[in-house]
């Protein structure tokens, strides 16, 4: 078994609840998630939460999820949960159809 490292490529599916639609979260998470040089998509869930995957090294992973707990500036995010996913080939970060 290899050690992992700050290099290694890590992908995470993440559920943002709270009041994270209707206050341009998707469009705000897409201008992050690009500037941090992630690969991944964004969605709104009809159960009112928004799901994104970020795909990148895993210190800017964990720097975008520790982004999402505060969120734009209209958004209050209750809670974001984490778990580890698969990476698909992926290029770029975009928005995806609501779920």
């Amino acid at each position: 078994m290899t050690a992992s490292t700050d290099n290694d490529i890590i992908a995470v599916q993440a559920r943002i609840r709270g009041r994270v639609q209707g206050v341009g979260f998707r469009d705000w998470t897409v201008r992050r998630a690009r500037a941090l040089g992630l690969r991944g998509w964004v969605r709104n869930r009809v159960d009112g939460s928004v799901e994104a995957l970020f795909v990148g090294p895993r210190p800017i992973v964990d720097h975008m999820l520790a982004d999402c707990r505060r969120g734009p500036s209209l958004a209050r995010v209750d809670a974001v949960d984490a778990e580890p996913a698969i990476a698909p080939a992926l290029d770029g970060f975009a928005h995806k159809p609501t779920v």
